[in-house]
């Protein structure tokens, strides 16, 4: 699983950088033994070698050379004397690469001179020796003690992994707190049953939540159905009375925003269905539904100095249930003429999306931002319900299609609604 993975994956790659470091710590450390043990205690094992020498001199001249198997002794009048290239060197230490690596030291007493030379090759192969066993014990060690680690730790978290996956495989629309179970053998901590407990509690109140939020919107939607419809009907029927004039304009404005709020409830239901099943699905034309919702606009706002239009150019399909597209086009719509004071409402047609345009009073960024928020309006909004926008991106994150949203303050706006996976034919 990815979330196994990712998560598995991090606390290995932190217990194989802390095995890096400790080795190279562990390596830095014993190669810096090694060259103390070069440089220091060797050198300090010659002057020793040297003093000694002198003092027994001293005490009974004649001493012998020490000659030992790592170490040669020179001096002038005893044996063969004292080589060349040694004898051109300065009382003190010496690095000497040839024939070989030599250490020599030149020790001065009483205008009497004693060169001793070490052969240093032979020191550093056993300090290597020496120092190369230990390491690789103490690298074992570690090596199993983070392996161990990480044993344990990928066991402490694997109850936070099982949790995860169980929260991840949850259904939205149902979610279920009794699917978050451990396994009894992974012997989790008190804190993972804390974090178990808490997150059942969400997903029952997240659960009881959604049902008690969908049950009122779909029974209050339910509900003003029937006085809407009786709105309407006695609007029909007082058309049918009246004679033209004022009072027949009105009992039509009544009719038409009875029907505006049969609609609203309507995409309250839709609201309500979200994560249900049910919604046919079919191929509908945009073209006819912004044709219907121009042509309504047009009845509400008789006197309004807006010119409507649609520019089209093709016959747009989607494949999506009619009420769905007909709540968001008319949201839109509708919105453009609600920002309109007087100008122009174009709605544009074009092969996998529509564009509303308007050139009505338009909003800056801080409002744009806020534009989808129910019940906001910019203080020049007429009529609506302030919640058409909230509705349209509801709608259209729950079916994919994408929405942009630009405008500009005294110049109007523009939104493009994307329809992903539409089909377009030549416009009749």
């Amino acid at each position: 699983m990815a979330i196994e993975k990712g998560l598995t994956r991090r606390l290995g790659r932190s217990l194989l950088l802390q095995a890096i470091y400790i080795s190279l710590a562990v390596l830095v450390g014993i190669y810096a033994s090694a060259g103390l043990v070069e440089n220091v205690l060797i050198e300090r094992a010659l002057v020793g070698e040297a003093d000694y020498y002198w003092q027994r001199e001293q005490e009974q001249p004649g001493q012998p050379l020490p000659d030992v198997k790592n170490m040669t002794t020179y001096r002038e009048g005893h044996g063969a004397g004292v080589p060349a290239h040694l004898r051109k060197l300065a009382p003190g230490f010496h690095n000497l690469d040839a024939p070989r690596e030599l250490l020599v030291l030149v020790s001065d007493f009483e205008d009497q001179r004693l060169y001793l030379v070490f052969e240093v090759e032979q020191v550093r192969a056993l300090v290597a020796l020496f120092a190369l066993v230990p390491l690789a014990l103490v690298l074992i060690v570690i090596y199993l003690t983070i392996y161990s680690a990480y044993r344990v730790s990928r066991r402490a978290v694997s109850p936070i992994v099982t949790l995860a996956q169980q929260v991840k495989s949850l259904d939205p629309a149902q979610p279920d707190s009794s699917h978050l179970q451990l396994d009894p053998t992974l012997d989790p901590d008190e804190e993972i049953g804390i974090l178990q407990d808490a997150l059942g509690e969400l997903v029952c109140k997240v659960s009881e939540y959604t049902e008690r939020e969908r049950r009122f919107t779909r029974d209050a939607s339910h509900e003003l159905r029937t006085p809407l419809t009786v709105i309407k009907m006695a609007a029909d029927r007082l058309l049918k009375t009246l004679p033209e004039g004022k009072e027949r304009e009105l009992a039509d404005r009544i009719r038409c925003n009875a029907g505006d709020m049969n609609r609203l409830t309507e995409a309250f239901l839709l609201l309500a269905r979200e994560w249900e099943q049910g919604l046919d699905r079919d191929w509908v034309c945009v073209n006819e539904i912004a044709a219907q919702e121009v042509e309504r606009m047009g009845i509400i706002h008789p006197d309004a100095h807006i010119e409507a239009t649609i520019d089209e150019s093709c016959r747009l399909f989607v494949l999506a249930p009619s009420r769905v597209v007909e709540s968001v086009v008319g949201n839109l719509v509708r919105n453009a003429f609600a920002f309109t004071d007087a100008g122009r409402v174009t709605v544009r047609i074009e092969p996998g999306r529509v564009q509303v345009e308007d050139t009505g009073v338009g909003m800056d960024s801080d409002a744009v931002e806020q534009v989808y928020q129910a019940f906001y309006s910019t203080g020049r909004q007429r009529g609506g319900f302030g919640v058409g926008l909230t509705i349209v991106k509801r709608l259209t994150e729950r079916f994919g299609w994408p929405v942009e949203f630009e405008s500009e303050p005294g110049k109007g706006t523009v939104v493009t609604v994307g329809f992903p996976g539409s089909r377009d034919e030549a416009p009749s």
